[in-house]
């Protein structure tokens, strides 16, 4: 029941409150621009990051696509050179037995 009545009093006291005439020095005015500078770093980054994030899977697949189509190439490259080897085996065989 307190609290309620001091409510009323803190709220006229802040509304009706004068002009204080202190003195702010450097220090606090390079504490809120380095405050601040971290912020707008902080949202700038966070953003960066969500607009990024497509574009690093669609590079990602491309990438992936990439390797399978290597990887697929160096298979048949490596059946054909299969097939030659046995073929030229094939061949030393006949020429020898002949």
């Amino acid at each position: 029941m307190k609290i309620r009545s001091l409510i009323p009093v803190a709220t006229s006291l802040t509304l009706f409150a004068g002009t204080a005439a202190a003195y702010v020095g450097p220090g606090a005015g390079i504490t809120v621009i380095g405050a601040l500078w971290g912020l707008i770093a902080g949202v700038v980054m966070a953003v960066g990051v969500i607009l990024f994030w497509p574009i690093r899977m669609l590079l990602r697949k491309r990438k992936a696509n990439k390797e399978a189509l290597a990887e697929g190439s160096a298979e048949a490259s490596d059946s054909e050179n299969d097939a030659t080897a046995e073929n030229n085996q094939a061949n030393s065989e006949s020429t020898q037995s002949s």
